[in-house]
């Protein structure tokens, strides 16, 4: 006969905490959908955390969004239209982080990733508007307004971040970061609230901090040119690609995502579906890697510690060395 104290039942009970429960939310931020899958105890915490969450992802976006004339990077791009350079702005720790972050992306990529084609985005946004292909001069203009080198970021000057602007009419792109940055932010936030379980979706990335419980991984899915699924836990999943955002001009199938050294959009149709440790990395290299290409990319990604990629036209694909096979989990 098995026998067990009353007192000893009693503490396994105390030590195993609350039951959990699933909450889900969603609000609109970012030009998309932002959707929170939650375990909390009860469904007040679940609501604050929620809450908390969602207005720390409305603060990026009005510090990040180069859609917004009033957000941060709008009033910094206004400035570099009337102010003859060179400009030094002093900028939020926020802007700062993802910028600082964007340039090591950069830089890793060899300049695939560049947080500096603002001009270029922006024209490019109205020839896909107009459907028409940017004047040579308008392209000119707007390239010459680009640049890595053309760029300082002080992040640790003792009056706090400082960014130097060292050509006329420079703009920020930071669309192919911002939204990761976010997904990461909405983490943090929710753990600040006592929530280690928890997927945030935006517009179809991911980025995931515990497992339910009783499971080794959220089910997340991918599509680009093929699809799956796979367990994301503690880590967070990225795709880019042409299949929702793409323009034909003159019979010519133009991406959203630019190539740095056209200022256009690319050509060739390409995905790319990033597993890496956090949302900012998973959005920026998912970019990158459609600028760089198959080859390239699954080379750099291969260099990368906590990275797993893979690369996709319409004919073939690319998977790194890790990426989840049907038959295989994620790595961790």
């Amino acid at each position: 006969m098995h026998w067990s104290h009353p007192l000893a039942l009693l503490a396994l009970a105390a030590c195993a905490g609350p039951a959990l429960e699933r909450y889900s939310f969603q609000e609109p931020h970012m030009g998309t959908e932002f959707r929170l899958v939650l375990y909390a105890p009860d469904p007040e915490r679940a609501a604050a955390a929620a809450r908390a969450a969602f207005a720390r992802v409305a603060e990026l976006d009005a510090r990040l969004s180069d859609y917004r004339p009033d957000s941060e990077v709008g009033r910094l791009a206004e400035e570099g239209q009337r102010t003859p350079p060179p400009i030094e702005a002093r900028i939020s720790p926020d802007l700062a982080r993802v910028l600082g972050r964007a340039l090591e992306i950069a830089e890793l990529t060899g300049g695939a990733f560049d947080p500096t084609l603002g001009p270029c985005t922006r024209l490019w946004r109205r020839s896909a508007r107009q459907r028409e292909l940017p004047a040579p001069e308008r392209l000119a203009t707007a390239r010459a307004a680009c640049g890595l080198d053309k760029l300082t970021l002080l992040s640790n000057h003792p009056e706090g971040p400082i960014l130097r602007l060292d050509a006329a009419g420079m703009r920020l792109d930071l669309g192919g970061i911002a939204k990761g940055d976010a997904l990461d932010q909405a983490l943090a936030v929710l753990r600040k609230h006592g929530i280690d379980r928890a997927l945030v979706d935006g517009g179809g990335d991911l980025a995931a901090s515990g497992p339910p419980p009783d499971r080794s991984g959220w089910t997340a899915a991918w599509e680009a040119f093929g699809a799956g699924t796979l367990g994301l836990a503690h880590a967070a999943l990225a795709t880019s690609g042409d299949r929702y955002q793409s323009i034909t001009i003159g019979g010519v199938r133009y991406s959203h995502i630019l190539g740095p050294d056209t200022g256009l959009g690319l050509t060739r149709r390409i995905a790319a579906t990033v597993l890496a440790p956090d949302g900012a990395t998973a959005d920026a290299l998912a970019s990158a890697l459609c600028v760089l290409g198959p080859e390239r990319g699954i080379e750099l990604v291969e260099s990368l510690a906590g990275v797993e990629a893979r690369i996709a036209t319409p004919e073939q694909a690319w998977l790194s060395s890790g990426f989840p096979r049907p038959d295989l989990s994620a790595k961790r």
